[in-house]
Order: C-alpha cells, then sequence, then structure tokens
C-alpha cells in the first residue's frame, strides 16, 4: 500500500469534520494564554485531547477521532504553542505548569470526571495528570507511549534511531561539531536557544524535520520541510522538557508512580514498528496493570494518522459511548 492510499483508508474510519461550538482563550497566569476549543455533544462525555510535542498544538482532525453525538470534545493548545501565546516561550513553562492548564480548563468547563486521550508526548502529559488528580479520570486512551526515561532520549536523540535510519540520522548529527555530539539534546538547546532567530529557525527545522521523517511506517527517507514558525516553537518546547527530563523528579518516575492509577481503565494502542516512541515503553507500563488493556498494531508506526493506529483509536472511542 503506498502512502497515499494508506491515508484514504485512514480518513474512511474517521468521523466526519466537526466545527468547534465553542473556541476561547483563557489566562492561566504566568503571563500565558491558552487556546482551548470544545466540539460535539455540550451533553455528552467529556473527553480531554492531550496533543504531542511537546509543542505540536492540537489539530481541527483531532475531533475526528470521536462520534460527535457521544462526546463532548475539548481541545486545547499547551503553553507556548499553536493559538496559546507567548508564542515558543519557554518562561513559567514546565510539565506541572500543564497540568494546572488542565485544572483550570476542567474548572472553567464544569468539567467533573473526563476520558483522557493523548498520544506520545500527550500519553506521557495524560498519565502525568492521572497520577497526580487520579479522581478526575474515568478512562485512559494512550498512543504511542512515551514515559519520559532516559533511555528513550537515549534510543531517539543518542543514534538508536538513527542505526536504521543513518542517511536521515547523519542530517540531524552533522550540522553539530564532532566535539559537541556526545549529548545532541544540549547542542540542540545551545543553538534553539542563542537568541539569533535565523539560527534559532534554522536548527528548529532541522530538529522538528528529524521527527517528522520517522513518524510514519510509510516514510521514504525525505524529510519534510515544517513551516519556520511552527519548527521553532516545536523543537524549543520539545528540547526545553527533554533537557529537563521532563520536570520529573527521578527517571522512571511514570512507572513508580503508577500504583496510583491501577483502579482507572486504560486502554493503549501501540505501533509495533513506532520508531520514536518503541512498543517497549507501552508494554512495560502496561504489564502488571490489571484494568489496562494494550492493542498492538502490526505494521505501523508512530503517527495518529496511520490507517491501523486510527482505525483502533475510533473503535476504542466508539467502545466507550453511551450507546
Amino acid at each position: 500500500m503506498d502512502q497515499r492510499s494508506g491515508q484514504k483508508r485512514a480518513v474512511e474510519f474517521l468521523y466526519p469534520p466537526i466545527d468547534p461550538f465553542d473556541q476561547r482563550v483563557i489566562d492561566v497566569g504566568d503571563g500565558h494564554r491558552v487556546y482551548l476549543e470544545q466540539c460535539g455533544n455540550p451533553e455528552g462525555i467529556p473527553v480531554i485531547v492531550f496533543h504531542g510535542g511537546p509543542g505540536g498544538g492540537c489539530s481541527p482532525a483531532m475531533r475526528r477521532y470521536f462520534d460527535p453525538r457521544a462526546f463532548r470534545i475539548v481541545l486545547f493548545d499547551q503553553r507556548g504553542c499553536g493559538r496559546s501565546r507567548p508564542h515558543a516561550s519557554v518562561t513559567a513553562n514546565t510539565t506541572w505548569h500543564l497540568v494546572q492548564d488542565v485544572e483550570t480548563i476542567r474548572t472553567a468547563l464544569g468539567i467533573d470526571r473526563f476520558i483522557g486521550f493523548g498520544g506520545s508526548w500527550g500519553a506521557t502529559l495524560a498519565l502525568i495528570y492521572a497520577i497526580t488528580h487520579p479522581d478526575r479520570v474515568m478512562h485512559l486512551v494512550l498512543r504511542g507511549v512515551f514515559l519520559a526515561t532516559r533511555a528513550e532520549l537515549t534510543w531517539f536523540y543518542g543514534g538508536g534511531a538513527g542505526a536504521f535510519f543513518p542517511d536521515l540520522w547523519s542530517r540531524f548529527v552533522d550540522v553539530i561539531p564532532e566535539a559537541e555530539r556526545g549529548d545532541l539534546i544540549a547542542a540542540y538547546h545551545r543553538r534553539l536557544f542563542s537568541g539569533n532567530l535565523v539560527e534559532e529557525t534554522r536548527f528548529g527545522r532541522i530538529w522538528a524535520n528529524w521527527e517528522n521523517a520517522l513518524a510514519s511506517i510509510q516514510n521514504e527517507g525525505a524529510l519534510g520541510e515544517s513551516p519556520s514558525d511552527y519548527a521553532r516553537a516545536f523543537a524549543r518546547l520539545e528540547n526545553h522538557y527533554f533537557q529537563n527530563a521532563g520536570f520529573l523528579e527521578s527517571d522512571g518516575w511514570i512507572l513508580r508512580e503508577r500504583k496510583r492509577i491501577e483502579h482507572i481503565p486504560a486502554t493503549i494502542v501501540q505501533g509495533r514498528y513506532d520508531m520514536i516512541c518503541p512498543p517497549h515503553s507501552a508494554w512495560t507500563l502496561a504489564r502488571g496493570w490489571a484494568a489496562c488493556e494494550l492493542r498492538m498494531v502490526p505494521l505501523a508506526g508512530h503517527a495518529l494518522s496511520e490507517p491501523g493506529i486510527s482505525e483502533a483509536l475510533v473503535r476504542v472511542m466508539d467502545g466507550l459511548r453511551r450507546d
């Protein structure tokens, strides 16, 4: 199956495009204003969508995984990205600020409990929110699990994934002087926060393109070119979080604190050939969690838009409707 036919099949599994019934920007403090929107059924089951990155932002396509008759769908752009402002800012921008933002949104919308839906970094944030507010989450639907561990970052920025894509990896590495290649996250951090907009944008594009190129199993080896504003914000925020190990107090924190959420039902949809967030993290998270179901999707990578991933996620959400 070529990439175009795969994208067409993925669309067949999704619900038709819908428009929001509510769009607003809310002041969450610290000089940050966060964009949020609601669509679907105002009286439906609340779902809060956690986008990836950090720094990816939400998109209209994310509304289409949910039956709009059954769900009240809430999307928001995390601090510093998408339509939230200030753009690309890392000031007062940590995991714990984002967790508090979710609480601010939940309270502002009058939501008691909700389904947390997130992939990649979105899965990370959904898990951390649930661990700290377990009484507010009725179900977790996770995709492409990332646990914010040192091993995962070493895999993607230390040459693990690069062993499978040596041509693309060389483009990511070769722009960094050899003496700095022992810590590529730190090397990129110096350039993404240099204060030189041209340099920050250039290295932001290279950072974003490395990840984008590996997102889909249908990748043909070409590096797509991200828009400059998006790439700079995405790269700065993602690098900021990774430079600080997700702002978690210790490596492996999510797994150690999993006991706080083991009563919450969870469903994980994981691509078997996910090169960005390999299946080991999803398998480790699910192992021993009786209320958690791991659905491994064959011949699928990381992207939300992968046909097998899209189909599996729609099936999961359809199973959570109140028919």
